[in-house]
């Protein structure tokens, strides 16, 4: 059994549109920013790290985005997330995600001019495609997740990125994503500053 705990519109956004994506069957645990739910003691019995998102795997935990993106591609390989027997594409989309997570994501930290930078380089590296190319993978979604954050609290000015907003009208067209977003929506959002 896969259950997800996640804050509506955070990092965990990426692993509940995996999830969706994947056809898995599995519980959600809502978690509040304002409550303070994860740092409850409940919760930090599960992920001392006291972050989202967490998953079980059948009562066993895994972290982080990139782990949890990573975990559903190889378990459910029939979703096509990941090439199969592709070493060099699967890098890619590793590589994909460490860019995502150390540069793109504490970006907004290091004020608005190095967004505008690191984001550059994100819509220059992406082009006119997928992350991979051709191949839907769980490296767009992790990026999707980032960058749908920037669109709709920054609101870049159209054009500043325009692979990106693309890839943006792309994803916004996936089932899944639109899954995700009802789900997180009925929740409601508390997204942290």
């Amino acid at each position: 059994m896969l259950t997800l705990y996640f804050a509506p519109g955070s990092s965990s956004f990426a692993a509940h549109i995996a999830l969706h994506e994947v056809g898995a069957d599995f519980e959600t645990r809502p978690m509040s920013f304002r409550k303070n739910d994860m740092q409850s003691a409940e919760f930090l019995k599960i992920n001392p790290d006291g972050k989202v998102p967490t998953l079980l795997i059948d009562g066993r935990v895994l972290t982080e985005v990139a782990g949890i993106l990573f975990y559903l591609a190889k378990r459910y390989p029939d979703a096509k997330l990941l090439p199969a027997n592709d070493i060099e594409a699967e890098a890619q989309a590793v590589s994909w995600m460490s860019f995502i997570a150390s540069a793109l994501h504490p970006a907004r930290q290091k004020g608005l001019d190095h967004v505008r930078q690191v984001w550059g380089i994100a819509d220059r590296r992406l082009g006119a495609g997928w992350a991979l190319g051709e191949r839907y993978s769980i490296a767009d979604i992790h990026l999707f997740r980032l960058y749908w954050r920037l669109f709709n609290s920054l609101k870049p000015q159209p054009g500043t990125f325009p692979n990106l907003d693309a890839h943006y009208a792309r994803m916004m067209a996936r089932p899944a994503v639109l899954r995700t977003i009802a789900a997180e929506t009925a929740v409601g959002y508390e997204l942290p500053a």
